[in-house]
């Protein structure tokens, strides 16, 4: 997608009043998950939060799917935590840094095009599997509490759901938060609040160079942690613009996102911040807040630090049983309801990789691993798939002299060994003739299959002409192929064939 500043004012400036609307339902939401994701990665809660506010921000002007929101992530938190258990925060200030590079540098290859090989039975299970994190991920708030937590939640997500049934002039989400939040303060009820979570700063971010040594040892240190980081950042940046794509009927520029995502992590490195990545769950909630633009990430970022620094009085009472009504109710609207009754309908391997993903990612906690195991399946099924489109059938010259083996379909390694099998050796023929009309010749497998068919013939005292080859397999064949190469035959000869 070609740059255009009147898009780009557009994207900025198209909805500017549910994009402040939906930009504040986020950031208060945004604050119990940075806190929770700082202790994952086990460094004081401001890293998190600075993070969350920086990425956001700049991300906002960077990156190349509007509406989205990015912060620091449980995603790239996990990842972190044996380099902070190990070598402590400054190390890992520079691999959020070094994270940034990589992913600046994947954008300017424009690897992000490589999302056309995730299908669409992966990206349901990875929306339904980030659905059911998502809940999950609430429950900690829900057990062992007290009988008016559960009130609460209920109370906030009748309003989220009841509300917009007589307006939507203000997202229902923020409301809830807010009605939630005064009810309980003035009543006083005993339930957890934000302050619960962990301390919030009390000074605004500033820039800070990583203190480590400038060594290729620090550099070896930090580079497998900021490659995982830059790589499942992505994949889930990605897969979580895919999903706004879908939700918005717009298209996002997938590599000025990869490249977006590195300058907002190398930013926040230098300001005491965590890398982070886009989050499906507060992506949600500003989609369905109303919020489309630009803007609603720009006013989630600033209003967080403003919440959290110069506001922290007043955060510290916001009630989690609003913040979890919210959570619940994007776990609810992510989750692909209508994938369970398309179970029996959709072919048994879109089914089963869906499954899969699903499982995988639950069970792991590891996204990356889920998508590249949906990965993995969708091309093995489709691999399977294609090799059954593949036949060979021949026919006897009115002499029985030559014998002409007609090759149909996909020659690649899946379909190798039904190649192999089609050919009789035994005959004896004066001429073989293999007519690669309707075949088309894909790797180096294929390659090698021909040689060998095409040698054992020769070996039996036979003439084999090759014909029909397209322009690409005939390509691959003159580039790879030995049987047509001089003393050929005695090569294969001398190697025990």
């Amino acid at each position: 997608m070609s740059f255009s500043l009147t898009q780009y004012r557009r994207e900025w400036f198209g909805t500017p009043r549910a994009d402040i609307l939906s930009g504040l339902v986020v950031a208060m939401a945004l604050i119990p998950e940075a806190i929770a994701f700082s202790i994952i990665a086990g460094v004081d809660p401001k890293v998190g939060l600075f993070a969350s506010f920086s990425i956001a921000v700049i991300i906002a002007f960077v990156g190349g799917r509007p509406g989205m929101i990015s912060a620091a992530t449980a995603a790239t938190a996990v990842l972190m935590t044996p380099l902070v258990a190990s070598y402590g925060l400054e190390y890992l200030l520079a691999a959020t840094v070094l994270a940034g590079v990589i992913q600046v540098i994947f954008g300017i290859l424009k690897l992000g095009a490589l999302m056309r090989f995730v299908s669409r039975s992966v990206m349901t299970g990875f929306v339904n599997a980030l659905a059911i994190l998502i809940f999950m991920a609430q429950l900690p708030e829900l057990i062992d509490v007290t009988p008016m937590t559960y009130v609460l939640v209920a109370a906030a997500l009748a309003i989220i759901y009841i509300l917009p049934r007589f307006t939507k002039a203000v997202p229902s989400p923020l409301v809830a938060i807010v009605l939630i939040t005064i009810i309980t303060v003035l009543l006083g009820l005993d339930v957890r609040n934000v302050g619960d979570m962990g301390e919030l700063p009390d000074s605004f971010p500033f820039f800070h160079l990583p203190m480590v040594p400038f060594t290729l040892d620090t550099l070896l240190i930090i580079l497998p942690y900021s490659l995982a980081v830059a790589v499942v950042g992505l994949l889930e940046s990605l897969m979580t613009a895919q999903l706004i794509d879908d939700l918005t009927d717009t298209r996002s520029n997938r590599n000025q996102e990869c490249a977006g995502q590195g300058i907002a992590n190398f930013c926040t490195g230098f300001i005491g911040g965590m890398a982070g990545c886009a989050m499906i769950g507060q992506s949600m909630i500003n989609i369905k807040s109303g919020g489309r633009g630009r803007l609603s990430t720009f006013i989630a970022g600033i209003v967080l630090l403003l919440l959290v620094v110069v506001l922290d009085q007043w955060v510290r009472q916001i009630p989690m049983p609003a913040l979890v009504a919210v959570m619940i109710m994007v776990s609810i609207g992510t989750f692909s309801w209508s994938s369970i009754r398309n179970l029996k309908e959709h072919p048994r391997s879109s089914s089963i990789v869906m499954v899969a993903v699903v499982a995988v990612v639950v069970a792991t906690h590891n996204l990356a691993i889920g998508v590249l195991v949906g990965v993995l399946l969708s091309g093995i099924f489709f691999a399977w798939k294609i090799a059954q489109f593949f036949g060979v059938r021949s026919s006897l010259s009115e002499d029985g002299n030559t014998r002409t083996y007609h090759v149909e379909g996909q020659l690649f390694f899946a379909s190798v060994e039904d190649f192999n099998a089609a050919f009789d050796f035994r005959e004896v023929l004066e001429k073989v003739v293999i007519d690669l009309t309707r075949a088309h010749i894909w790797d180096i497998s294929s390659v090698a299959a021909l040689d060998m068919v095409v040698m054992k013939f020769r070996r039996e005292g036979a003439e084999v002409d090759v014909v029909g080859l397209n322009e690409a397999s005939a390509t691959i064949v003159d580039r790879l192929a030995v049987h047509d190469k001089p003393d050929a035959l005695e090569v294969f000869m001398k190697q025990g064939h």
